[in-house]
């Protein structure tokens, strides 16, 4: 588990072919390695990785063609700048919001336009995590947890502070950048929780019905009346 708060930017230093899938070289950037051991996990982009080799500025982790294909890490190459967070420990301040490292699909920036000292980024989703983004709601973009401040369409909008853009690699994004995403992780079991654990397709209830207001309320998480 992570918080989304990342640690530092790091780089690709070389994207090796290993057997059919991928291994990466990265560089840590600022990231203290003094507690980290082998089989420990590293959010690199928000994609939970495990170290399988580490010196004192660097550390490799293999890539299945799964997570290749899933998240922005397939496109990828030497010199690339990429988030990275170290796993939660027991003593870890929740400073963002509970992060898995399992990314649930890539966005897209569509707009970068200056608000004040922030800027102001709109990220087109895949339609299937339309229902998991709420506004007010978290999300974890590249790793970081930010705060969706609207949802207009298939498209969100959040603010970046000046620390983030200077601290992630979000200082280098462009319009037309692919990012990875992971929604909220409450909201992902809510709608399981609520379907009854069963083997009923992902986005109905046990009779086809979706997540609507008197299920809300019949599972006791609202008002039935407001």
């Amino acid at each position: 588990m992570f918080t989304g708060i990342i640690e530092s930017v790091g780089e690709i230093r070389a994207v090796m072919p290993q057997g059919g899938d991928q291994r990466f070289d990265i560089g840590i950037g600022k990231l203290d390695m003094r507690d980290v051991a082998l089989g420990d996990s590293i959010a690199v982009n928000g994609v939970c990785l495990t170290v399988i080799e580490f010196g004192q500025d660097w550390f490799m982790a293999d890539v299945s063609n799964e997570t290749l294909a899933c998240t922005t890490l397939g496109a990828l190459a030497k010199g690339a700048r990429v988030n990275l967070e170290k796993a939660l420990t027991p003593t870890t301040r929740l400073g963002g919001h509970l992060v898995s490292g399992h990314v649930d699909g890539v966005g897209e920036i569509v707009s970068l336009a200056d608000d004040g000292r922030s800027v102001r980024v709109m990220i087109r989703a895949p339609e299937t995590l339309l229902r998991y983004i709420a506004a007010k709601g978290s999300i974890c973009v590249e790793g970081i947890s930010l705060t969706v401040n609207s949802i207009e369409g298939d498209v969100f909008g959040l603010n970046i502070v000046p620390h983030t853009m200077q601290e992630t690699n979000l200082s280098k994004a462009t319009v037309g950048t692919r990012v990875n995403l992971e929604v909220d992780i409450i909201a992902r079991y809510l709608e399981r929780l609520l379907q009854g654990g069963g083997t009923e397709d992902a986005h109905s209830g046990a009779a086809g019905e979706t997540i609507s207001r008197t299920m809300l309320a019949a599972a006791g998480f609202m008002d039935n009346k407001s």
